[in-house]
């Protein structure tokens, strides 16, 4: 015995350092510019056009913008294989980081200057350009975050993207709310375009990651088919593919229809702008990033499996939090409770499920892939919302819609838990999970 510590016992300075090292950190910044497109077509458009007299009917069908980001896979396989003009030189990812963040520039800039109450079809169309302007960012961002990182980093890399998601998110949303309560939604809405100099910095100061395509140059039509159709046919050939497909489509229901009506849901409740901010906002804000830190924490600890299931358990009961709030009124009080326990549970779900996710991609095919899952992580949910959110709200009221969306939260989690148990999550995983220092599915290195 020499007293001294066991070398491979590791210390809180060993927890610590992933974080810090540069996939991580560009993780977070790239996370700062994904996360504030959605907030100006989600949560703040609510907020607008709520206060513009708007019914509950016509602003829920405004979530048709965020279909957009659904449909992404279709033209995700350019970001992978389409040289751009001009600026082709820079380098795939950097070429494509700020030719998509001037597209969300001009899109939130026109979705600034229309009026919601004088020309509603004008507000419908500048919502979508937003919608496709975000989603080409969001699929650029994608592919550099999961090809910059180790599959040991994913987990680390996953929980430091959130954090700069819900950052952006949150400040973007934050902003518009403060400016627009002084000077005006349209002065709200400029100001958020800075917002996507994180990303475009980022490419500049790491370059291009390592890739395993090559861009394409002078394509036949049959070539193009073949890079639209590859990255689903490598998909689709993995064992239990439909059922890995059927979980992604599922597993988000009801956190996706809960959330997409509370901003009507405090507005009824008589909460106003400066309430939003402190508690939905800025609670909401420190405890999803305390979740963050928690989600890490059990990825290392407990591996992809379990805190994956953990995770889903706790998210679908946090929607029960909403009933409570709605049955008991206008409550400072229970909304910091039902905010902060919410995203708290969300906060530790997006560690394991974004890097399970991450983890599920060829790397010859990381945009349209990741495109592909995370479309459709939310396409069923954003479906039922555009359909029928505000008319069940109307029929059920916030109490019944809000326990019903705790009850449709739990098939996805009984079934990840099936898939865990027949073997289906550790075959699924691609070479993104693998390939290189680690693997994603422990967190080792």
């Amino acid at each position: 015995m020499n007293g001294m510590a066991d070398p491979k016992t590791p210390s809180w300075v060993d927890g610590l350092r992933p974080y810090v090292e540069k996939g991580p950190i560009a993780a977070f910044t790239l996370g700062l510019s994904s996360g504030f497109p959605i907030a100006m077509i989600g949560a703040t458009l609510t907020s607008r056009l709520a206060q513009d007299g708007l019914d509950k009917k016509t602003i829920t069908a405004f979530t048709l913008g965020f279909l957009v980001y659904n449909l992404k896979p279709l033209w995700a396989w350019m970001v992978d294989g389409v040289r751009l003009p001009l600026i082709g030189g820079l380098g795939q990812r950097l070429s494509w980081l700020i030719f998509a963040g001037l597209l969300v520039v001009a899109a939130v800039t026109n979705l600034a200057f229309v009026d919601p109450k004088t020309n509603l079809s004008a507000t419908i169309a500048a919502a979508l350009l937003v919608g496709l302007a975000g989603a080409t960012f969001d699929i650029v961002i994608d592919a550099y975050r999961i090809e910059q990182l180790q599959p040991h980093q994913l987990g680390v890399g996953s929980g430091m993207s959130q954090y700069g998601y819900r950052i952006g998110n949150v400040a973007a949303a934050s902003l518009a709310l403060v400016l627009a309560a002084r000077f005006g939604w349209g002065v709200g809405y400029l100001a958020c375009a800075v917002f996507v100099l994180p990303a475009i910095l980022t490419g500049f100061w790491l370059g291009e990651p390592e890739r395993r395509r090559d861009p394409a140059e002078r394509r036949g039509a049959a070539e193009i088919v073949a890079s639209i159709v590859g990255p689903f046919a490598e998909f689709f050939r993995r064992r239990g593919a439909i059922i890995i497909l059927l979980f992604i489509l599922i597993h988000k229901i009801g956190d996706t229809l809960a959330n997409i009506v509370l901003r009507l849901m405090l507005n009824d409740l008589g909460f106003s702008n400066d309430e939003i901010a402190i508690y939905d906002v800025g609670v909401g804000f420190w405890a999803y990033l305390i979740g963050v830190f928690i989600g890490g924490v059990l990825y290392a600890r407990l591996g992809l499996k379990r805190s994956v299931l953990f995770s889903l358990f706790l998210m679908a009961v946090s929607n029960a939090s909403f009933a409570l709030l709605a049955g008991s009124g206008h409550s400072n009080l229970g909304l910091a409770g039902t905010i902060g326990f919410e995203n708290l549970s969300s906060g530790i779900g997006s560690v394991s499920v974004v890097a399970y996710f991450s983890a599920l991609c060829d790397l010859r095919y990381t945009a349209a892939q990741f495109a592909l899952i995370s479309a459709a992580s939310s396409v069923v949910g954003r479906l039922l919302t555009a359909a029928s959110a505000g008319a069940l709200v109307e029929r059920l009221g916030y109490v019944d819609f809000y326990w019903m969306t705790t009850i449709i939260a739990f098939p996805g989690v009984l079934l990840f838990w099936w898939m865990s148990r027949s073997g289906i999550v550790d075959r699924s995983i691609g070479d993104a999970g693998t390939v290189g220092e680690g693997d994603a599915r422990t967190g080792a290195s």
